[in-house]
């Protein structure tokens, strides 16, 4: 009987332990989500907690499709419809302000429909805002999604109009946004100065781990373009969080980075614009596929998968871009899938895709052409001349990635000064 009596007792310890850690499993889960609920971007933070920094003031704005608060409502219609703020000129980067200009392609001034407010581009010929884009302004507003990588554009357009706003004393501010591949992982070379261009203006690394809002600082100190400069920052924001561990929608911030993955793949698998084998432009799935008519799918995907590297899978794929390089023309291949986000290294895969391509198909294969000073385009994007010369030499990845790390490091001690998060 006392055997029963015992054992009635501990099934009833064991089921009450249960739910106990259950319960507290609930309630950690739902503090979670309501730490999520109070989630902020910059631009939300602006007008719920610190209007007064344009309150009365003439506002310009620089933006794009990916000025959205977590409703998706566009920065420039909630500051446009805002009784208290004037809303007097919007600015576009690449692609423009609506976002449907494809890469490369000039934005001539015009009127936005929706506002009537004049759009001014910084793309193309005029990247710096220029004294008479600004004369009806009192305050100039920067709120545009990175993608976490130096050759992405529009932290250079962040930069040269932090300069003209220095130089036309008007004060800048940034509304931040997360980096979407999270802000502790620093990767890559470093930029060396003689390599500066519109894809690479500043000596940061491939991948920099920083928001627009950080970068913002360290550009203008380590930089010295001495903006009146206020970051607004973002709430319940972390270092450790990827873009899939907020609340946020991902926007397309340009029309050839179409989802989250893309923009993970892209700090390496950019590098082949830098050659002659297709990126994937031209398809649904940029930066993902990678081919070229004279390629063997198999062949690469099962040499690629050989190197066993972390994080990421090789599929043997084929497609016929419609658009930029083998446009119309079947393209052998791969298709990149991520396995790991965290274990998942970029820039190392994006070298090993480039010198695996360059080994196996050397009499196809080729950088693209030097300019009159030596330099390639892929140059550019690595953001040094000696990476394509060790990869030519037969250089393994793994000793190009030592002969980087020097600087990388040095750069990650700079950086700690300027991280808000």
């Amino acid at each position: 009987m006392l055997k029963k009596w015992l054992a009635a007792l501990l099934t009833t310890v064991l089921i009450l332990s249960s739910l106990t850690i259950a319960l507290a499993n609930h309630d950690s889960g739902q503090g979670k989500s309501q730490d999520l609920k109070k989630f902020k971007v910059g631009a939300e933070a602006l007008l719920e907690d610190h209007k007064d920094l344009i309150k009365g003031k003439r506002v310009g704005l620089i933006t794009n499709p990916t000025g959205v608060d977590q409703n998706l409502n566009s920065v420039v219609d909630l500051l446009f419809n805002d009784p208290d703020v004037e809303l007097t000129a919007l600015y576009g980067p690449e692609h423009g302000v609506r976002g449907s200009a494809q890469a490369g392609a000039y934005v001539e001034y015009y009127i936005d429909e929706k506002t009537q407010l004049p759009v001014y581009s910084l793309y193309g010929k005029t990247k710096k805002p220029t004294p008479d884009m600004l004369e009806n302004v009192d305050v100039l507003l920067f709120d545009i999604q990175d993608v976490g990588t130096r050759f992405y554009t529009y932290i250079y357009t962040m930069a040269y109009a932090m300069e003209a706003a220095k130089e036309n004393d008007i004060p800048f501010i940034v509304l931040d946004r997360p980096n979407p591949l999270g802000g502790q992982k620093v990767e890559g070379p470093v930029l060396e100065t003689e390599y500066k261009s519109f894809v690479g203006n500043y000596e940061i690394p491939l991948r920099h781990g920083m928001t627009v809002g950080e970068l913002a600082r360290l550009f203008n100190e380590e930089f010295n373009i001495g903006a009146n400069l206020t970051v607004v920052e973002m709430d319940r924001w972390k270092r450790t969080m990827n873009y899939d561990d907020t609340p946020l929608e991902f926007v397309m911030p340009s029309p050839n980075m179409p989802t989250l993955d893309t923009a993970f793949v892209y700090p390496g698998a950019a590098l082949i614009e830098g050659t002659n084998v297709s990126e994937g432009r031209g398809t649904t799935k940029p930066f993902e596929l990678i081919g070229a008519p004279f390629i063997n799918s198999d062949d690469l995907s099962a040499k690629l998968n050989s190197l066993n590297l972390p994080g990421v899978k090789f599929r043997a794929a084929s497609f016929t871009p419609t658009f930029s390089k083998h446009a119309g023309k079947l393209s052998h291949g791969i298709q990149i899938h991520i396995t790991d986000q965290d274990s998942f290294e970029p820039i190392v895969t994006g070298l090993h895709i480039v010198k695996t391509i360059h080994d196996m198909y050397p009499e196809n294969f080729q950088f693209r052409a030097e300019d009159s000073r030596g330099i390639s385009f892929f140059d550019l994007l690595t953001g040094n001349g000696w990476i394509r010369e060790e990869i030519e030499a037969g250089t393994s990845v793994e000793d190009i990635q030592n002969m980087w790390e020097a600087e990388l490091n040095e750069f990650k001690q700079v950086r700690e000064k300027y991280l808000l998060y």
